[in-house]
């Protein structure tokens, strides 16, 4: 052994940890107390604010090759990276749909970092973590306990995932093995016009094609038109086609409209159908003390999406997929590898947990939630919200008792379409006044709102789940619209 070293080539070995050890400790006591103070004077702040072009030109800088101290970095990530951010853990955010994180949040992440397990499963604590919380989604939307579930990215995979055995289970055929082409009668999935865009990428990528998923019109309330439905079912039978899947709302995209959960169940049932929830926005109702009976019905789904990083607050990202069948899970997704045979004891005793999704290397995603959730309880995790619902219908109420300003959809959980409306205008140049107001608010780091298109009417949408959301928040934000659509109005 000695005489093989002293033949071998002299070289300096490398690694990534620090020279230094104490002064890394002292940069991340000094990170940390950055980090709370951020979040601790968020308010503030502007919600979001246009990054200058100086800055933005150093995201243009050439590869780096030659080091620099680890303080210089974060210099600059406190400069260039931290002033600029999306805004989502303002309070005044309420942009699409998105969470506003939790400080016990980031630290998991961290932590999770730290220890770095890949939760492609195994015999050690962060497979187990991931396991439990998944068990927690479970008894939160009530499922069984022996269903399965596996953690994603976010919503849109979760829903892939579980679009994804709905088609090898009501395919007919081994469609892992002989693929879509073998299908005896095309498979069709029943959604409806509200639908999130994700599921069209969803029966794409299951390559079904998107003439595969069938739209159906909604009600007044943007619900989906179960008479219309069984209707457009019984023309594809007759047709030739397979119906497969029925996609619930439990929480439109646009609206918040929950679908007739409990009338799809007993539909799915009677035609043969997989019933998949796609709850990303409202499945998390069902912890909510004075809610909970808006998704009445959830738990009768066959698969059922929903997202962590929303109304858990979790920080980006973590999505989960519940499916009842756990065999039709696995045996959508399993493969056996020889190089990652179980053994009976050991690291690779316990099971695979990537063998329930598409990837093999996942991150210890788990611990953000499972943190939060022993600080917090389930319980006020509902009272929060229960609270932006509260605070939704409060500025439908607003919107209702002001003058120029319109509600354009019914408000049935915590998503507000309304637009200012001073009439005499056309819809293009609505249009063209509600998007400048929204565009002047998002600039002046008021609030920031989204737009969307009602059966051909803009207006803006506000989507409330925000923790940090106040009453006096959505109060400035009616006196603001006014007060700019006013002033447009009267420049024009």
């Amino acid at each position: 052994m000695d005489e093989k070293r002293q033949s071998a080539p002299v070289v300096v070995e490398e690694t990534l940890d620090p020279d230094d050890w104490l002064d890394v400790t002292r940069l991340a006591h000094r990170v940390v107390d950055d980090a709370v103070a951020h979040l601790r004077h968020v308010r503030q702040r502007p919600v979001w604010q246009e990054m200058p072009r100086g800055v933005r030109s150093r995201f243009n800088e050439p590869l780096p090759r030659d080091p620099q101290p680890l303080e210089a970095v974060l210099r600059t990530v406190a400069a260039d990276v931290m002033p600029y951010p999306m805004g989502n853990v303002h309070p005044r955010f309420w942009a699409w749909y998105m969470g506003s994180g939790n400080v016990t949040g980031a630290l998991a992440d961290f932590l999770a970092a730290i220890q770095g397990s890949n939760l492609g499963g195994g015999n050690h604590a962060a497979a187990l973590v991931d396991r439990q919380v998944v068990d927690w989604c479970k008894e939160m939307v009530g499922f069984p306990t022996t269903a399965s579930g596996t953690l994603t990215s976010g919503g849109s995979v979760a829903n892939l995932i579980g679009l994804t055995v709905a088609r090898n289970v009501k395919a007919g055929i081994d469609v892992r093995g002989l693929g879509v082409a073998a299908i005896e009668k095309p498979l069709r999935f029943y959604g409806s016009d509200q639908i999130h865009s994700c599921h069209r990428k969803a029966v794409e990528t299951l390559g079904l094609g998107n003439r595969a998923l069938r739209r159906i019109i909604t009600d007044a309330d943007f619900c989906i038109d179960v008479f219309a439905l069984r209707k457009a079912i019984a023309e594809d039978r007759a047709k030739g086609f397979q119906p497969a899947c029925i996609i619930a709302n439990a929480g439109s995209v646009n609206t918040g409209a929950i679908d007739d959960l409990e009338a799809l169940a007993a539909l799915a049932a009677e035609e043969g159908t997989w019933l998949h929830v796609d709850g990303c926005i409202g499945a998390l109702i069902a912890i909510a003390p004075r809610n909970r009976s808006l998704v009445a019905g959830l738990e009768r789904a066959d698969s059922l999406a929903l997202d962590p990083h929303k109304w858990l607050h979790a920080p980006f990202d973590v999505g989960c997929c519940l499916v009842k069948d756990a065999a039709a899970h696995r045996d959508s997704f399993a493969t056996i590898s020889e190089y990652l045979e179980s053994t009976s004891r050991g690291l690779a005793s316990a099971e695979w947990l990537h063998e329930l999704g598409l990837q093999t290397s996942r991150s210890f995603r788990a611990l953000k939630v499972w943190m939060a959730m022993k600080e917090h309880g389930v319980d006020k995790f509902g009272r929060l919200i229960d609270q932006n619902i509260d605070q939704a219908r409060h500025l439908s109420l607003l919107v209702e008792a002001t003058p120029n300003l319109s509600l354009m959809a019914p408000t049935s959980i915590n998503i507000v379409c309304f637009r200012f409306d001073p009439g005499g205008l056309d819809e293009a140049a609505l249009k063209t006044l509600n998007t400048e107001i929204m565009l002047r608010l998002q600039e002046d780091g008021v609030a920031v709102l989204s737009d969307t298109t009602l059966r051909g009417r803009h207006c803006l949408r506000a989507a409330i789940c925000n923790h940090r959301t106040r009453y006096d928040d959505v109060e400035l934000l009616v006196a603001e619209i006014v007060r700019r659509g006013n002033l447009l109005v009267g420049m024009r």
